[in-house]
């Protein structure tokens, strides 16, 4: 039956598009080679109809999909699984930007669309497209962007992907095109599909197409670098520079001392952002359509705050770019320094530096030696807390105690009514895990809308649930 499934494949899509053996395998691992697996064949549909048609004989062949678009996955839900029983469907072809409407402020493109040309895009014509994963701009794609509705630096302000997607359009498990590119910001005729689809990393359909939200591009931006003295003091910054700077404020982001190390370390032409190392800083950007400097507010809501505040740079240029790269290449030092244990997650702000301290605590009485790496996105209460040896001879045996490791910091997430995945998604690092943190009626609810939709578990069986 394969031989005639793969030649049905490549009448469908082209034969230079259906790949397998050693031209597959740079698509059935993940960018951090953390998961890998085979796969049947990699196919690479060039528009909606093929991916409609592919789809339609593989539910006919009853044989599992595996829904890609860049493979940059962070919890394993973009590739195959070890058993080679599963076709890839990539999307990287479709890239093409169809439709932009300056007046109504959204563009449609196909899922294939690199973040970095879909900002381009809105660039060209002085709008923005405000999701911000600077690291991988250019290898991640939008149809992943939303099926793992991503967040990233920007979402104090505009949000998540959920936030930022006003249609789609998706092949269904079934081989049927459902088309819900509505440019609309309200349309109150009952159930919102796309939500169902929207952070279901591809199990419930494969987004072909979307209609994304554009924003006035901002005209004054400026960036602050801030030492405190612990997260603590960062959250109540954070409530105060709201209170004095409204929604002006885009990015506001905690790194730690650990962090700063590895990326000094291992990622050249980076710099201490003072002379004095700090055990945490904090970068705040704000930003304004109007042409008004932005500098003097920051200044003054800074030296307003009182105490907690070590030191403090503002710079709406050059600095500032050295001080971005330092956060956007933490993860990069890290993937160089060597493997971790890695946590997204959220909790609410006012609970982000509980969550630090507990954490830290609980790890460090249980292990000798830690290496904490906490960072991320304080202004929505995502943090990232990886762990690892400081030793790196005894960092393997460490890693394979990452189960217990996950309960201590997941129970204590839990605890504080936050969640396990916070941006990354479930994927098949953390399908396990959810069990343990939703309630049987949120998963009983997430299996019949699966089943309703993908009776026959074709759609990305092994990841989320």
């Amino acid at each position: 039956m394969l031989p005639d499934l793969m030649n049905l494949l490549r009448n469908a899509v082209g034969t230079d598009h259906v790949l397998s053996g050693e031209t597959a395998a740079p698509y059935c691992t993940d960018w951090r080679g953390r998961y890998s697996g085979k796969a049947l064949a990699v196919v690479l549909p060039g528009d909606t109809q093929q991916v409609a048609a592919v789809v339609a004989l593989c539910a006919e062949h009853r044989i599992a999909i595996v829904p890609q678009g860049g493979n940059t996955s962070l919890s394993g839900g973009a590739v195959p699984l070890p058993q080679g029983q599963q076709i890839v469907i990539n999307l990287s072809r479709m890239n093409k930007i169809l439709a932009l409407d300056t007046t109504n402020y959204t563009l449609t493109v196909e899922a294939g669309c690199t973040l970095a040309k879909v900002r381009e895009a809105a660039e060209q014509v002085n709008r923005l497209f405000p999701l911000g994963l600077t690291a991988i701009a250019g290898q991640c794609e939008i149809g992943g962007n939303i099926s793992t509705n991503a967040g990233g630096i920007g979402v104090l302000r505009y949000g998540n992907m959920r936030d930022l997607v006003l249609g789609l359009e998706v092949v269904l498990p079934d081989g049927r095109v459902w088309d819900g590119l509505r440019s609309l910001r309200k349309d109150n005729t009952g159930y919102d599909l796309k939500h169902l689809f929207i952070g279901a990393e591809g199990t419930l359909g494969i987004i072909t197409a979307a209609v994304l939200k554009l924003f006035p591009h901002p005209q004054s931006v400026v960036t602050a670098c801030v030492a405190v003295s612990d997260p603590a003091v960062a959250v109540k910054l954070l409530a105060h520079l709201r209170a004095n700077c409204g929604d002006k404020i885009s990015a506001f982001e905690i790194i730690s001392r650990s962090c700063l190390d590895l990326v000094l370390a291992h990622i050249p032409d980076t710099v201490e952002p003072f002379v004095t190392r700090y055990e945490w800083i904090v970068l705040i950007e704000l930003s304004d359509v109007l042409q008004a400097p932005l500098d003097a507010p920051l200044l003054n809501a800074l030296q307003a705050f009182g105490t907690g505040i070590l030191e403090f740079a503002i710079d709406s240029k050059n600095n500032a770019v050295s001080w971005w790269n330092l956060r956007k290449n933490i993860s990069e030092a890290q993937k160089r320094e060597g493997i971790s244990i890695k946590h997204d997650v959220a909790v609410p702000i006012s609970h982000v530096a509980e969550f630090i301290a507990q954490a830290n605590t609980a790890l460090r009485a249980t292990y000798n030696g830690l290496r904490i790496v906490a960072f991320g996105h304080i202004g929505d209460g995502n943090i990232h807390y990886n762990v690892s040896m400081l030793d790196s001879a005894k960092n393997p045996t460490f890693i394979a105690q990452s189960q217990q490791v996950n309960s201590i910091v997941y129970d204590i997430v839990h605890g504080l009514n936050g969640s396990i995945s916070a941006e990354h998604g479930l994927g098949q690092l953390k399908r396990n895990e959810i069990h343990h943190y939703k309630s049987a009626l949120e998963l009983e609810l997430m299996r019949s809308i699966k089943h309703t939709l993908d009776p026959n578990n074709l759609m990305n069986p092994g990841k989320v649930m």
